[in-house]
Parts: C-alpha cells; structure tokens; sequence
C-alpha cells in the first residue's frame, strides 16, 4: 500500500525518526515509511534490537521516546500531536509484549473504564463521563454481556474478570487479557507487540484464535514479530523486515517463510547492511526459556 491511495481509513507513516529520550542524539528509527489500512495484517519482522518495540511504542505515544522527525497520520490528524489516550480514542490499539500487573484493580472495572473512555471520543463527548454513575457510558448489564461474549470468543473463564489486572497470571493468560481489551474495546487500528512472545504452542494458537475472529474490513493490524511462527495462524496481506532503524525488504508471507529458512542473515547484506546476525533459520525457541520472566525488561509502558 503507497501513500498515493492513502485515506483517512489509513495510518501513514512517513520519514518516521525516533530516539530515546533519555539520548536523543541516538536514533533507533531513522526514517520508516509504511501505510497500513483497515483490513490489512501487516506483519514486522526484524532481529533483536532493530526498533520493532521502538515503533510500537512511538506511534502510541510512549514518553520514554522521542519522535526526532516525520509524521504519523490516522483519521486525518497529526497523531504525533495526541496524547496516548487520544490517541486510544481515535480507534488505535497497543498490546503490550511485557504487560504489567495492576495488584488491586479488577479486569472487569478497567476494562469497562477504558470501554467509556474510549466512547467519550477524542473530543471527550460530554454526555459520557466515566467517572459519573450515570453518565458513565456502557451500563453494566450490556458491559457484562459484551465481556461475556467476548471471553467466550477467548476461551476464557468467567471468573477471569474479577481477578486483578495481570497479578500471578501465566504468560498466556496476560496476553489473552491483552486480547480480551482489544475484543471489548474495539478499535480500527491494533499494535501487536510480539504477542507470540512467552507462549506455548497451545496459548498461542488461542491468542491467534481470538485475533483471527476479531478482523473484519474495519480492523487494520501491525503485526510485530520476531518469529515466523505466529504467522502460521495469522495470515498477513504483507510482511517487512525491519534492521537497522529502517524497513529493508517488504513482501507477502512468503518473505516471512524465506526467513524461517535463512535467518535475517542473507535479506540484511542484499540491502548492503553490515551485519553479525547469524544466517540460521528463525528457529523457536521450545520449553522452560519460552516462559515471560526470561527477557528483559522493557520500560515503562504508556497508557492505552
């Protein structure tokens, strides 16, 4: 998809440049260019440390990013000018690839918090307040049919929404919670932070599930993956490689079956990258290393 057909059903990026900022001098991403529309799986694929996170956290607002040049447009607006909640508003979606717990805070209260939120609209409609029992947006009772619709769509059990956000839940369960916050809220527009990472084969395709019965025409994704593997369930229209800060190569899913074959390896040095990644197939990682708790941590996360 080029800019030329880009519409206000379209998130366009272009000569996106972002540092940390805390070293705003040292430039992760240096000049993205990508349009993703509504019905379209975009999937981003890339070695360790190519800013694949970078990218998903600066077009949601992440503070601990600085946006050094370019423009992110979505609905007709400057998004880079929105703050994270506004841009949450205007349909847009992150699922977090470390997600934090919030001991104390049931599931059910904040995602129906975020569900009136997000119904206020990016102009906070004033009829709408979430934080007035009878302005407060959805009523309970349709709130606890949507939730159970939409744990059904999971695999969830119900007992699920009175337990606290993320606390002693198992890798797969936090990112079916991710899931679950996508299902209810949904957007036009989802982020997918290496959601395969820290799942088994089972949750996996559970989480896959839920994603594939959630996109429709309205729905536009970016995919962002490590591994071949997840796309085994989702099927993207496209796949890019980003290294280096940049989008190297961009193709259909049999680019992402080239790089389970050869690795990153072959695809760098034909865009003239200097490289150490090595040229072994994208093989997954099996058993206890799968496990959340074994990566690094990531910083803070925004609010959606």
């Amino acid at each position: 998809m080029t800019d030329q057909h880009a519409t206000d059903q379209h998130l366009v990026i272009r000569g996106l440049r972002v540092a940390p900022a805390a070293h705003p001098d040292r430039e992760i991403l240096q000049g993205i260019d990508l349009t993703v529309g509504q019905g379209e799986v975009h999937a981003i694929m890339g070695p360790n440390g190519s800013g694949k996170t970078t990218l998903a956290y600066a077009l949601m607002g992440h503070p601990a990013y600085l946006v050094t040049g370019g423009e992110v447009l979505w609905k007709g607006r400057d998004i880079l000018a929105l703050s994270p909640d506004k841009r949450s508003r205007l349909g847009m979606f992150l699922a977090f690839q470390y997600p934090t717990a919030i001991p104390g805070l049931s599931v059910a209260s904040f995602i129906r918090s975020a569900l009136n939120a997000r119904l206020q609209g990016v102009d906070k409609d004033t009829d709408i307040d979430p934080t007035d029992p009878v302005k407060g947006g959805v009523s309970m009772r349709d709130f606890r049919n949507k939730m159970r619709e939409k744990m059904g769509l999971l695999r969830m059990d119900e007992g699920f929404a009175s337990r606290y956000v993320n606390e002693g839940f198992s890798g797969g369960e936090k990112k079916r919670l991710e899931m679950l916050q996508m299902a209810v809220l949904e957007p036009e527009m989802a982020i997918l932070d290496e959601t395969d990472s820290g799942l088994d084969i089972d949750a996996l395709r559970i989480v896959a599930e839920g994603v594939n019965a959630m996109l429709n025409p309205n729905l536009g994704v970016l995919l962002i993956t490590h591994y071949q593997r997840l796309l085994n369930y989702i099927t993207p229209d496209y796949v890019h490689v980003l290294a280096q800060g940049r989008i190297v190569k961009s193709g259909g899913k049999d680019l992402a079956l080239r790089l389970e074959d050869e690795g990153y390896g072959p695809i760098l040095r034909e865009a003239g990258l200097e490289t150490n990644v090595s040229d072994e197939a994208l093989l997954v990682p099996k058993g206890p290393e799968l496990e959340l708790g074994t990566e690094p941590a990531e910083p803070v996360e925004a609010a959606r």
